[in-house]
């Protein structure tokens, strides 16, 4: 063996011992890709019946809103209905209740005693005055204390 020969040995032996170094994180890196590979797998493995269920699930959201919006047109076309019986019965029976209420108090009124009415004199009091003393005007029919107060004497103005 020469040089030349000893030279390419010790070059076959180097690269020899380079490739086996370089083949460690090769085969590590390899093992990785298989890892990655089950992982990917197993996520598109899990995914499908998810994806599904979300669907399942949103088809189903969708027809339980389209019966609420059933429902919330029924509501309204059912307010909408309430709104006008209660006009209808306001009219139809309000009406005649507050032209009832207007006569009865006509009638209580023109049946009731008048406030500038005649009562028999007592022995304090003066033909046409009210009771208590005090003056009636015989053109509106009002009670002035204050006059009364002068004409019979000091009167009480506490309330």
């Amino acid at each position: 063996m020469d040089g030349g020969d000893i030279a390419g040995l010790l070059a076959a032996l180097v690269f020899a011992v380079l490739v086996g170094l370089l083949a460690v994180p090769i085969i590590k890196l390899g093992r990785v890709f298989d890892e990655l590979r089950l992982s990917i797998r197993s996520i598109n493995d899990g995914t499908a019946p998810l994806i599904d269920e979300v669907t399942r699930t949103v088809a189903t959201t969708n027809t339980q809103l389209e019966k609420v919006d059933g429902i919330t047109s029924n509501v309204s076309d059912a307010s909408a209905n309430v709104s006008a019986l209660s006009s209808l019965v306001a009219s139809t029976v309000g009406q005649p209740l507050i032209k009832v209420a207007s006569f009865s108090h006509g009638l209580r009124r023109a049946f009731s005693p008048q406030a500038g009415a005649q009562t028999r004199p007592g022995p304090h009091t003066e033909p046409g005055a009210a009771p208590g003393g005090a003056a009636t005007d015989k053109t509106t029919g009002s009670t002035d204390a204050h006059a009364a107060g002068r004409a019979t004497g000091p009167s009480d103005t506490r309330s």
